[in-house]
């Protein structure tokens, strides 16, 4: 889903580039579908990077998790008793 807000914005990003380039001019952005497409990367790229912040943070707390598991089941080492030397 965050790959997909990505592009969708970096899409939308360009063609408005284009558009541009294209001789279009400010009024000619305010009809048809040109009003999404020049808010998409406003709202889509800060949005992707709340998406990146989570993801990290549900894989931090599921790798914890999985060492807390592991070393759980790992059985304990005995300590020998020392030998005096």
């Amino acid at each position: 889903m965050m790959v997909a807000v990505i592009v969708i914005s970096i899409a939308a990003f360009l063609a408005i580039i284009i558009g541009t380039a294209t001789g279009m001019v400010g009024a000619d952005f305010a009809t048809g579908v040109w009003p999404a497409v020049f808010v998409a990367p406003f709202f889509g790229l800060p949005f992707a990077i709340v998406l990146l912040v989570a993801l990290v943070i549900v894989s931090a707390k599921r790798r914890s998790r999985e060492a807390a598991e592991a070393q759980a089941r790992a059985p304990q080492k005995r300590q020998r008793p020392s030998q005096g030397r």
